[in-house]
């Protein structure tokens, strides 16, 4: 028997611990305390050392395990509040709500994977596979640093399983749209804004321009959307600006789609001759599409999820996740965290009940893909 109380406990601390992806230092610190809990039921941790200014990553391994391919479960540690947040959105259990910044997208999914590891430890399994477990430590920000690892300990296993979090009420997620990120930057030509206005190129203007273009581009009969996030430039009200830069992102239902899509953007040219365009980016997560072995995971999971007193729906989203990057070689099923809403806002919280469910049927779930033949 669960005991909801000792979990909301253990899953404070984690969300306690601010974890922003560009904070290196707060994301190692929380994987080493995910790392104590696992060693501290008999798991192996291997680090791997973060670089480019992310945190480290955690791949944590059961220590029973024959030769077998094993079974993956993919976590990811950071989020995108910044330092403060658990000021504003407190852990707190309201009911059947528990709120706090990360709870939901991802840190309720990425502790459960740790329980199914530590529950199926306490039974002294033989004959199983190995089971691993990775916590990654730059998913918000793409996986630029964990894109190669979680690829190759994908196309290793025999399963993956994703803890990204459930959606729509609990829904698990059978396909994704492919994610493409993009840094577009604009040089004009600087002038006084009073005197010389005439003489100036304004790559504001420009890039004012061309996102009107680009936001057009989304097509929702299609599944294709464009939305520019962010956008900076200039230096003074009274200088014409010479440069600026846009933060593009855009999702794409299918290949076909998306290389028409990202041609079409890329060819983006400029109104105005004398402001240059420079595209940096590309496609960061290809489409996760429905297959077969998609199809077989979800048959397989559907009865255990009855077992635990819910049914299992899939659902198609727009959102990218690690598991876009496995689908293609291995069986993945994805959003298999808990369920509750607000992901990346100040509200953010989880069901509690559903922490209890989801629990139970991720050990479940993962036992009986460790016993596969």
């Amino acid at each position: 028997m669960l005991d909801t109380a000792r979990m909301l406990d253990d899953l404070r601390v984690w969300v306690e611990h601010e974890t922003p992806t560009q904070d290196a230092e707060r994301v190692t610190a929380l994987s080493r305390h995910v790392e104590a809990q696992a060693m501290a039921v008999g798991a192996k941790a291997h680090r791997i050392a973060g670089r480019d200014g992310y945190g480290d990553h955690l791949l944590c391994e059961s220590a029973w395990g024959d030769e077998r391919a094993p079974v993956l479960i993919l976590c990811h540690i950071d989020t995108v509040h910044p330092i403060g947040e658990i000021e504003k959105n407190p852990f707190r259990v309201e009911g059947d709500y528990a709120y706090g910044p990360g709870i939901y997208d991802m840190k309720g999914g990425a502790y459960i994977a740790l329980r199914a590891l530590a529950d199926i430890a306490r039974d002294e399994p033989t004959g199983l596979r190995r089971l691993q477990v990775l916590y990654t430590s730059d998913e918000e920000l793409g996986s630029p640093t964990s894109r190669r690892l979680i690829s190759e300990l994908g196309a290793a296993a025999h399963a993956v399983l994703v803890v990204e979090p459930a959606r729509d009420g609990g829904k698990i997620v059978t396909a994704r749209r492919g994610v493409a990120r993009y840094i577009v930057r604009f040089r004009g030509r600087p002038s006084h804004s009073g005197s010389r206005h005439e003489a100036g190129r304004s790559a504001i203007k420009e890039m004012a321009r061309q996102i009107l273009d680009w936001e057009a581009m989304t097509d929702y009969a299609q599944n294709l959307s464009v939305n520019v996030g962010i956008v900076e430039g200039g230096t003074a009200f009274n200088v014409v600006p010479e440069h600026a830069a846009a933060y593009v992102d855009i999702r794409v239902p299918d290949p076909a789609i998306g290389d028409a899509a990202l041609r079409r953007f890329e060819a983006s040219r400029s109104y105005d001759p004398d402001v240059e365009i420079a595209f940096d980016g590309g496609l960061n997560r290809p489409p996760f599409a429905v297959n077969t072995g998609t199809e077989a995971l979800f048959e397989l999971a559907q009865p255990i999820a009855q077992g635990h007193g819910f049914r299992l729906e899939g659902v198609h989203t727009g959102g990218g996740s690690d598991g876009n990057f496995t689908f293609e070689r291995t069986p993945t099923l994805d959003g298999l965290g808990v369920d509750g809403a607000g992901a990346h806002t100040g509200w953010e919280h989880l069901r509690v009940s559903s922490l209890v469910e989801r629990s139970g049927f991720l050990t479940d779930l993962t036992q009986t893909l460790l016993a596969d033949a």
